[in-house]
């Protein structure tokens, strides 16, 4: 294992808004790349030469930004009424990834689902989805369809339907190994799918059912366990997808993605490290 030949970036989240924070520790903790916030970067759209600095002076790169139905409250790539919003906010995003010399943007779906997605719905999303995405495009930058839990797009035939209604040419695929598990499905099964299509990639565990605290010896109270889990401590296994990645012959980022800690977002982050380094062979630190 592994011959991976993509590399490895870290997500933001779990710092949560402490934005500068993520970036100092993350380039602590030997990262070379990161996902940040759409929110962060988008206060820099005026001064990017400025965000800029601020990524070099901390030795990182920047992979992606998580956009899509994404950014507003109960906003849908379903509603044809949001459309034009839709549109807008992903043109902006692709201006300011291409600008950092990126070339992804995550199309998350919108939420909170509530049902699942009729096939009108879904083709009401993929006119949406397909006018962004060509719109980014044009701005050298891939927009990358990617399945979420508790979204309008979560369910295996959900995610299918869409693909064949989007354009191959301008709607990419980002799969996500927690979010595709939680869903039923099997990631590396995915990944084989849609292989021409695999533009970018969230590394991200779910904690098992049968978790109880005890497996967690960094939660700090009462917390309840976590949905999703520091890399290792859960119940997808990685081998496979990595296996996966090396047979489509993935070069791209592989970011990987807690959101919450269950101690410090360092220490989490570092526990996702060093079992990336020490279990999947793909190094991080100066990478």
């Amino acid at each position: 294992m592994s011959n991976f030949k993509g590399s490895i970036a870290v997500h933001a989240i779990t710092w949560g808004e402490d934005h500068f924070k993520a970036l100092e520790e993350a380039s602590m903790l030997g990262y070379r790349a990161i996902e940040p916030w759409a929110s962060f970067v988008l206060s820099y759209e005026d001064r990017m030469e400025e965000f800029k600095e601020i990524l070099a002076r901390h030795g990182l790169a920047m992979t992606a930004l998580y956009g899509g139905a994404s950014g507003g409250m109960n906003r849908r790539f379903a509603n044809p009424e949001a459309r034009q919003e839709i549109v807008d906010y992903n043109v902006r995003l692709a201006r300011v990834i291409s600008k950092c010399g990126a070339e992804h943007l995550v199309f998350g779906p919108g939420g909170p689902r509530q049902k699942p997605t009729s096939l009108e719905e879904l083709k009401q999303a993929a006119v949406t989805i397909n006018e962004a995405a060509k719109r980014t495009y044009e701005l050298g930058v891939k927009a990358c369809l990617h399945p979420h839990l508790w979204t309008e797009v979560q369910d295996e035939n959900e995610l299918d339907e869409l693909m064949s209604l989007c354009d191959p040419e301008v709607v990419f695929f980002a799969p996500d190994s927690a979010h595709l598990t939680g869903a039923g499905m099997d990631p590396a099964a995915i990944i084989r799918k849609y292989r021409n299509r695999v533009a970018y990639v969230h590394l991200k565990d779910l904690t098992s059912k049968e978790a109880t605290k005890e497996d967690f010896p960094m939660l700090l109270g009462n917390e309840a366990l976590p949905v999703f889990c520091e890399l290792g401590l859960g119940s997808i296994d990685f081998p496979p997808i990595i296996e996966a990645l090396n047979e489509i012959d993935y070069k791209g980022w592989m970011t990987v993605e807690i959101d919450q800690s269950t101690s410090t977002p360092m220490q989490s982050l570092q526990t996702c490290r060093d079992f990336v380094e020490q279990q999947l062979n793909i190094p991080v630190k100066g990478a």
